[in-house]
């Protein structure tokens, strides 16, 4: 693990001196601080939330949870939920092939978010409505109240269900007082933000808030040879909201907001490993080369040497952080997003009780054009303007609470309701060099190498009789997949409705003065169907399939005949496929809920212990290649594609959780601890391995498999089902505390251990079928992205400055994060050594901040790390003796990544009244 003295010393001192994995500068109501900009308050556990649906002080919630205030949020610059990573040390949130796919991931647990079939494990909502995947919470945020970070399985209080988390933005609620804000900020990459906000009453009952966002910059990554920047952001964001309040007892609030995109993303660059009998990962690469004609260098990746003939400049592979990237001219990383929604939210006071009712609709669309392969060589694209995904979601939440028994019993019971239609539009082709890449690749790694000829019809230099009676037939395949350019998906459309409803309750028993027991419970319907239809031009696929099959038998010509066809029908881009739809349903029935003992024996203490059981949604994995493997036509089915859907098909997730925990609060100090221990059945797991994405549940089997979950067969490792158990479990403690030794310095401290692992032995669903072999790595493995250390810590000093009011700002947050690895199929190249990230804030402020400015910067030391790396498409190399790649048995392949932002900078200039 990378360490500076300095960060050692800074963890020592913040340890003696705890702190709080958010500020607390402000007390906050349930819907907006309490506080005027600047002013402070003395107790650090007068923090508000309304985790449990009930107004409560967070010290007295017995659940784990992280509220992060909006001071906290405007310190650290936080304006997607990715920033949220700095401030909560559980939390890790991160975005890999397009802005629609981040992932969030709670204690180690999440889900890749590249296919729009899996929901997410930690579910996002924004002022009580859902939002279906983790990625579309990638928008501005605008002005937020507190972002709560619930850990754990939830269910019990909110509308739907997730199995390992939740995070809740609530947004700035319109005032009854005349008020507003507005900020500019100007930064490296051109970068520039302006927001701004007002809010008023417009009658005695009814008050206004509308607020905009506008950001532009420049992309991080540059592409020299087109001249162009990719991953930049030229984005605006308009929210508006109106609250009615007839009386007392009776409130409504409509918000309506409307989000547009229009950027290029998202690049990634070689890793350059994998070469010469050396194994590099992230942070110590090995740089490929090229030694002339093959097969003289036997120790060169013969997939580079093609690149590199093909036109990928070597240069690309020696420095990933140099942020220069390849593109394949007249390809393109245009996308388009647009995403609005609008939400009524009424609070009725009936007496007894109150009832609380939130209706949203949310329509989100997302385009994205992609060099998918990531280099100079046109292998594969997507063009702008065909390929996307769209949701359209209607959702209903009740609830009904009171109390009963004289406050004995503060109960609550609700229903929610939920019907989303999924379209997603695809265009995987591969680009007008496929062909001989493909054949290259093969003629260079194999018998024929001595023939490789990259500007000769099929790479052969020429075509003697290597394979008997069966040249002509190999020959005519060589020249069909030669030719196989600018092929494959014309459009591939999938359709998912889902609908589902729940029924819960949430009730706190106060059997003493002191001790409480909660009991929730919720029962879950979920109802999903699928359909398919398919249009593709690759003719290639089926003529090598006919010719080539009889001699997959034939040992001589086995691996020839194969990787032809292979490479032919990759991905089943087959015109087989032609006009062909499938059509598949599922159903699911749940029980899950929780319960929690919590004792206070004091004012300022809180301990509790729970139990909870959380659930996530199985579905269909909405990507063709699932249905089956390349090498034999659909026709050889039974029924066809339609035969094969149930391939498509995935279990639901199931999460079993205990904690311990306990809280202290008492004037400056506060201090939360919480032990868990989770584990996942039918863990659900999204991985590309270079072809395709493969999407599996993932089980353990408690009965010793002999390594044969961690071989190459397909057909070994399986496991009895009644020997089925859990395959993931996550152990550890967290820690969070705050500490605010003067009334203008606040310190703060986030601790995570959490050990988050496969079982030794696994299984690839809940009937003990094997692994699949690309998954080999995992067996009592920590899961991808799941560190087992984070250390968060923040500070911030406002002191007064003479009598005018004036105050000064400094302030300064970290993270650090131990060793991980980034590849959900958890090989060693893709490993991330341990690295910190601060952020810094220095400024000066005018009475109760009617203007500041700021100068700020993000990653102040420029720390270089990937958010994901993964297998490079297509790009497998052949072993070439002596070679010998312990990770990679039979084949050499390259890796491409993510990487995180750079250091930025830059001043704001803020404005409230």
């Amino acid at each position: 693990m990378r360490k500076t003295g300095w960060l050692l010393s800074a963890a020592l001192i913040s340890i003696a001196t705890p702190g709080f994995a958010q500020d607390t500068q402000s007390a906050t109501s349930v819907t907006e601080s309490a506080s005027a900009p600047g002013e402070e308050t003395t107790n650090s556990g007068d923090i508000i939330v309304t985790a449990t649906r009930r107004a409560e002080a967070l010290s007295d919630v017995p659940i784990a949870v992280s509220a992060v205030t909006a001071e906290s949020l405007q310190n650290s610059g936080a304006n997607d939920i990715r920033q949220l990573n700095q401030l909560a040390p559980s939390l890790l949130v991160s975005s890999t092939g397009s802005e629609a796919n981040g992932s969030a991931r709670i204690r180690g647990i999440g889900t890749v978010g590249d296919n729009p079939g899996l929901e997410s494990s930690v579910a996002v909502f924004i002022d009580g409505v859902y939002r279906s995947r983790s990625g579309i919470g990638l928008n501005e945020l605008g002005e937020i109240d507190r972002v709560e970070v619930l850990r754990g399985p939830q269910g019990t209080l909110f509308g739907r269900n997730a199995s390992a988390g939740l995070i809740h933005i609530i947004s700035k609620k319109p005032s009854f007082e005349f008020g507003g804000m507005g900020e500019i900020s100007y930064g490296n990459y051109d970068f520039i933000r302006a927001q701004g906000a007002v809010t008023g009453p417009l009658t005695e009952q009814l008050a206004a808030r509308l607020e905009g966002v506008y950001v532009k910059r420049d992309g991080f990554y540059r592409d020299p040879a087109n001249n162009t920047r990719v991953n930049d952001r030229d984005r605006y964001f308009v929210r508006g909201q109106l609250l009615f309040e007839p009386s007392d007892d009776l409130s409504f609030r409509l918000i309506g907001d409307y989000t547009k995109r229009d950027e290029k993303c998202c690049a990634a660059v070689y890793l350059g490993n994998d070469v010469v009998n050396t194994i590099g990962n992230l942070n110590t690469p090995v740089t490929p080369g090229t030694g002339g004609p093959l097969p003289a260098v036997g120790n060169n990746n013969n997939i580079v040497d093609v690149l590199n003939d093909l036109g990928q400049p070597l240069s690309r592979f020696q420095n990933a952080y140099s942020r220069v990237i390849s593109v394949s001219p007249g390809r393109s990383f245009a996308g388009d997003t647009k995403d609005w929604g609008v939400s009524l939210e009424a609070n009725w006071n009936l007496g007894p009780a109150t009832l609380t009712s939130i209706t949203g609709y949310r329509d989100y669309k997302s385009g994205q054009a992609s060099d998918t392969d990531y280099s100079s060589v046109d292998i594969l694209y997507r063009a702008p303007g065909v390929t996307g995904r769209a949701f359209r979601t209607f959702s209903q939440e009740l609830r009904l609470q009171g109390s009963a028994f004289d406050d004995k019993l503060d109960w609550l019971v609700g229903a929610f309701y939920a019907d989303e239609d999924l379209h997603v539009n695809d265009n995987l082709r591969f680009g007008n060099q496929y062909g001989r890449f493909a054949t290259c690749r093969i003629v260079s790694g194999g018998a024929l190498s001595a023939l490789y000829s990259p500007t000769s019809p099929g790479c052969l230099a020429a075509r003697p009789a290597a394979f008997g009676a069966a040249s002509p037939a190999v020959y005519a395949a060589f020249d069909r997949l030669d030719s196989i350019n600018d092929r494959g998906s014309t459009l591939d459309r999938y359709f998912q409705n889902s609908r589902n409803y729940a029924f819960f309750t949430h009730n706190i028993f106060h059997l003493t003065s002191n001790l409480d027991l909660t009991v929730g419970l919720r029962y879950t319907n979920e109802r999903k169907r699928f359909r398919a239809t398919f249009g593709n031009d690759n003719t290639a696929c089926v003529a090598n399939q006919q010719a080539l099959v009889p001699f997959l038998t034939n040992p001589a010509l086995a691996a020839v005949a194969g990787g032809l066809i292979g490479l032919s029908c990759q991905g089943n881009s087959t015109s087989e496929l032609n006009g062909v739809t499938i059509r598949d349903r599922r159903s699911e029935d749940e029980w899950t809920g929780t319960g929690v003992l919590s004792y206070k024996p004091n004012d300022d203490l809180l301990f509790y212990a729970s139990y909870s059981r959380g659930y996530k949604a199985g579905g269909f994995n909405l990507d063709r290649s699932a249905l089956k493997a390349p090498t034999l036509p659909f026709a050889a089915t039974p029924g066809g594609a339609q035969g094969l859907v149930g391939n498509l098909q995935f279990d639901p997730e199931i999460n079993n959780a205990i904690e311990l925990g306990g809280k202290y609060s008492s004037g400056p100090l506060s201090l939360n601890v919480a032990l868990f221990r989770q584990q996942f059945d039918s863990f659900q797991l999204n991985t590309f391995n270079g072809t395709v994405f493969l999407v599996q549940n993932i089980n353990g089997c408690s009965t010793d498999l002999a390594g044969a979950d961690r071989d190459l067969s397909a057909a070994t490792g399986s496991c009895a089902a009644k020997n089925v158990t859990y395959g993931v479990s996550s152990t550890g403690v967290e820690i969070e505390a705050a500490l605010r030794p003067a009334r203008d310095v606040n310190v703060s401290l986030g601790f995570t251990y959490a050990n988050t692992k496969y079982r030794g032995d696994l299984v690839g669903n809940d009937r003990g079928v094997p692994l699949d072999p690309a998954l080999r790595v995992l067996p009592g493995n920590n899961l991808s992205n799941a560190p087992e250390v984070v250390v968060t810590g923040s500070a911030s000093w406002t002191p007064e400055i003479g009598s005018s009011g004036l105050r000064g700002l400094v302030y300064v947050d970290a993270r650090l994060t131990g060793d991980y690895n980034t590849g959900s199929d958890l090989f060693p190249q893709k490993a991330e050594e341990g690295y910190t990230v601060v952020n810094a804030r220095v400024g000066l402020r005018g009475p109760r901040e009617i203007w500041a400015v700021e100068f700020w910067a993000q990653n102040v030391f420029n720390t270089n790390y990937a958010q994901v790396a993964f297998n490079s498409p297509f790009q497998a190399g052949a072993t070439s003796a002596p070679f010998v790649d312990p990770a990679f048995p039979g084949n050499r392949q390259l890796f491409s990544a993510f990487l995180a932002e750079p250091r930025t900078y830059g001043l704001t200039l803020r404005t409230r009244f």
